[in-house]
């Protein structure tokens, strides 16, 4: 429990504007980051963004002061997140089942010390083929592999955030693994 959390959001539930700053201060990089990686495209990142902190305005009397706060909030953005590729799938289909990718966490055990320009370019490429990766995942696995390896929450977090027990949750980080190390085994 991050004690700054919850009391900055008591104090902007009595219509303290500062204390809300602070919150968008706190939040608005990890939210529009978590956004980006869910949605792919900077604009929607940014409204996901602006939208997660309205409705966390507009809810604050809603905050259950003994949950962590930033669960809250990341389930917040996560949920316009789905919401947004949910409605986007009408313009173009997703695939549908196939699985994911051993390696993903891999991706941050590439060497960081002693980068020539090749293992720069390589760790770029790499990147690139897993960001493009994971766009084609399906939203239910999409959520949990951006929360679980790019904000690095815990299987129990992830299951609070997204409000599912925390078996379905190993179920979708394993499925889509499986969907990314399928994808990626003919290009890496």
């Amino acid at each position: 429990m991050n004690p700054l959390d919850t009391r900055l959001a008591k104090l902007a539930r009595k219509g303290d504007q500062r204390a809300f700053a602070e919150i968008v201060g706190l939040y608005k990089d990890k939210l529009y980051h978590l956004a980006y990686r869910m949605t792919g495209n900077r604009q929607e990142a940014e409204d996901v963004v602006q939208d997660t902190f309205l409705r966390v305005h507009k809810n604050l009397e809603r905050y259950d002061e003994n949950q962590k706060f930033s669960t809250w909030i990341y389930r917040i953005a996560t949920n316009l997140c789905i919401d947004r590729l949910r409605k986007r799938r009408s313009t173009y289909s997703l695939d549908a089942e196939s699985s994911g990718h051993e390696g993903l966490d891999g991706y941050s055990m590439l060497p960081s010390d002693d980068r020539t320009p090749e293992s720069e370019l390589l760790l770029s490429e790499t990147q690139r083929l897993i960001r493009e990766a994971m766009e084609t995942l399906p939203v239910k696995y999409k959520s949990v592999m951006v929360l679980r390896y790019m904000k690095e929450l815990s299987l129990q977090e992830i299951s609070d955030v997204l409000d599912m027990p925390v078996t379905t949750v190993k179920t979708r980080v394993h499925r889509g693994r499986e969907f990314l190390r399928k994808k990626l085994e003919h290009k890496l």
